[in-house]
């Protein structure tokens, strides 16, 4: 069974593995080769750590095995992470996790979530409740400009 838990900061090492191979293989078909191995080899940001300890990752699991992650910014609203392990793909990982996200942003009073979304990802996104705000390019910290879509949902206020 499915379940979700507060990611650590001994989770970052196997999130970031986890997220180099959902990379290499979800986003193979929407982006160049040679962007797609830059990407993938990108090293941990360092907002990794921060985001972690604020309490705003989760780690989605089975039987002690992680299948997932999800991070959101808690001050900004920002969500910077959802990647499902390629291997369990189809099965509502990332649904389940960005709801838990969600959530989490409602409790600080967060009204509105905002993301850039990688190409393959944005029917997810979409399917989700999110919208569209515009056509971007990423510059990524290793040196790469992404092609990306701008996406917000807003959230009910807590009543």
């Amino acid at each position: 069974m499915l379940t979700l838990r507060a990611a650590t900061l001994a989770d970052i090492d196997a999130m970031w593995a986890l997220r180099t191979r959902a990379v290499r293989i979800g986003c193979a078909g929407h982006y160049p080769a040679g962007v797609v191995e830059t990407w993938s080899a990108a090293p941990v940001p360092r907002s990794y750590p921060g985001l972690v300890a604020s309490g705003g990752a989760v780690i989605a699991q089975e039987q002690g095995t992680m299948l997932g992650y999800a991070i959101v910014d808690l001050i900004a609203g920002e969500v910077d992470a959802v990647f499902a392990d390629p291997a369990a793909g189809g099965r509502g990982i990332g649904k389940t996790m960005l709801a838990a996200l969600e959530r989490m942003a409602l409790q600080r009073s967060c009204t509105r979530l905002y993301l850039s979304a990688s190409l393959n990802a944005v029917a997810f996104y979409r399917a989700a409740g999110f919208v569209v705000l515009r056509n971007a390019v990423y510059a990524h910290p290793c040196g790469i400009a992404l092609d990306c879509v701008e996406m917000e949902k807003h959230l009910p206020a807590a009543g």
